[in-house]
């Protein structure tokens, strides 16, 4: 073979209206591979096109909500970081120092009655920072 030698997995399906989807498992390959492996998901941006937001709550109260600035926010298809200040959860009551849950959810939340899309979502690093006060010097 030559030098580059390049190894994909895929799926199809026979209809375009379909959603198909397919799990790879213990997948190997051997001789003098390189490490350059690369992966793309394929379909993020096929979600239905809904909000996305959180949610926090103390064990009584309503919740909090954020809703992210996009409204069609399940269609985003590049990691994007989404950075809430705590103070638009306290601005709406929530004794921050009290949390009990937090709810991340796509559509209205709360709206059990309407039933929303299907897709996939990918989170990570999901962290909670305190802010660094401005010092005088």
């Amino acid at each position: 073979m030559g030098s580059n030698v390049y190894v994909g997995l895929a799926l199809t399906g026979h209809s375009a209206g379909a959603t198909c989807e397919a799990k790879f498992s213990g997948v190997q390959i051997t001789g003098t591979v390189g490490p350059q492996w690369a992966n793309q998901d394929i379909g993020i941006a096929s979600n239905a096109a809904e909000p996305l937001y959180v949610a926090l709550s103390n064990s009584v109260g309503t919740p909090a909500i954020v809703v992210h600035d996009e409204a069609n926010a399940a269609t985003i298809d590049t990691w994007t970081e989404w950075v809430i200040p705590l103070q638009v959860f306290a601005d709406q009551g929530i004794n921050l120092t009290n949390v009990d849950r937090i709810a991340i959810g796509l559509g209205t939340q709360g709206n059990m009655t309407t039933p929303g899309g299907s897709g996939k979502m990918y989170f990570d690093d999901i962290s909670l920072y305190r802010l660094r006060e401005a010092t005088e010097e």
